[in-house]
């Protein structure tokens, strides 16, 4: 039995490594250009490993891409649980979600995607649905919620939470695509945005 666990701590550990290996070597090299290889060489161990763990090159993009790039829900969740008025919670949200979503791994990572999506457009529908989507529907709930306990709001919770999320990932994309641009994302006008959406939508006083 002891044996069996080191064994699985060992390939564990190994999987990290690899992942983390080939996470690195994508954002500085770019996908195409980066071999098994030269992961194995950065990572250790040996091709054998990395075709048994992960099937092939796409298999290890898939698990590189997939374990950073999880949905906003949770933040989402945490904030809400926190609790306070929807203007408040929504302020907080803007903030979190945005250093979620333009952190420059994700930011690279998304780059990435957008280059496979080219040859392999289930691989970016796959992406945006534990992305986007998952972030979205969360949001949705949440409006829900806010209405279910009697708060008055202009729109339903689905197009609040389209209009909402689009405040945030529009900035991702612009990064993205431009690898930075002349826009500014200074708290002011984050701030700034969230208060229009909160006119817009009747919550600024909620």
């Amino acid at each position: 039995m002891t044996t069996c666990v080191s064994d699985f701590c060992r390939l564990d550990r190994r999987k990290r490594a690899i992942v983390d290996a080939a996470r690195t070597l994508f954002i500085e090299q770019g996908y195409e250009r980066t071999t098994v290889g030269d992961i194995v060489e950065k990572a250790g161990g040996s091709l054998s490993t990395v075709y048994k763990v992960f099937g092939s090159k796409d298999g290890l993009l898939e698990a590189v891409v997939f374990e950073k790039a999880g949905s906003g829900e949770a933040i989402i969740n945490r904030t809400m649980s926190q609790g306070g008025s929807p203007a408040a919670v929504l302020h907080r949200l803007t903030e979190e979600l945005r250093a979620y979503f333009l952190d420059p791994e994700m930011v690279a990572l998304v780059r990435i995607v957008i280059s496979r999506s080219i040859e392999d457009r289930n691989f970016a529908q796959l992406f945006y649905e534990r992305t986007a989507t998952r972030t979205d529907r969360a949001l949705a709930r949440m409006f829900a919620q806010w209405q279910q306990d009697g708060v008055e709001m202009v729109g339903d919770p689905e197009m609040l939470a389209e209009i909402f999320l689009d405040l945030i990932v529009s900035d991702l994309h612009v990064e993205a695509i431009l690898h930075g641009s002349e826009r500014t994302h200074s708290p002011e006008r984050v701030r700034a945005r969230t208060e229009f959406f909160l006119a817009g939508t009747n919550l600024a006083d909620r």
